[in-house]
C-alpha cells in the first residue's frame, strides 16, 4: 500500500471511530433519558406566553432574502479588511479590483432595492 493511500486510510479510521462513538453515545442517551410525555410538555413554548393557535406558521421569503443580503454585505466587509491592510502592496491594481468588487455588490443592492426586497413590511 502506498503512503498516499495509507494517509487516506487514517482518515477513514478516524471517521469510522467518530461515527461509532457518536452512534454509541446517542444510543446510551436514548436508553438512559427519562421519558414521561404529558400534554404540557408537548405544547409549543413561546417565550413564557401561552401559545396561540397550533404553533406552526409560514414565514415570508422576504425575511430570508433580507438575511442573505446581510450575509453578502458582511462577507464584503470580510474581504475588504485584508485588502485595506495591504493597500500599499496592491497599489492601483488593487484599488481598481476592489472598486469593481464594490460596484458589483452595489449593483446587487440597487437591484434588490428596486425589486422592493428591502421594504420591511
Amino acid at each position: 500500500m502506498s503512503e498516499f493511500l495509507r494517509d487516506y486510510l487514517n482518515v477513514v479510521w478516524f471517521a469510522s471511530v467518530a461515527l461509532v462513538l457518536a452512534t454509541l453515545l446517542l444510543g446510551v442517551a436514548a436508553v438512559l433519558r427519562p421519558n414521561k410525555p404529558s400534554v404540557e410538555k408537548n405544547t409549543a413554548y413561546e417565550s413564557g406566553v401561552n401559545p396561540v393557535g397550533d404553533g406552526w406558521s409560514q414565514s415570508q421569503v422576504r425575511y430570508y432574502i433580507f438575511a442573505l443580503l446581510f450575509v453578502v454585505f458582511d462577507v464584503e466587509a470580510v474581504f475588504m479588511f485584508p485588502w485595506a491592510t495591504q493597500l500599499e502592496r496592491y497599489a492601483g491594481f488593487g484599488l481598481v479590483e476592489m472598486g469593481l468588487f464594490v460596484f458589483v455588490l452595489l449593483l446587487g443592492l440597487v437591484y434588490a432595492w428596486r425589486k422592493g426586497v428591502l421594504r420591511w413590511v
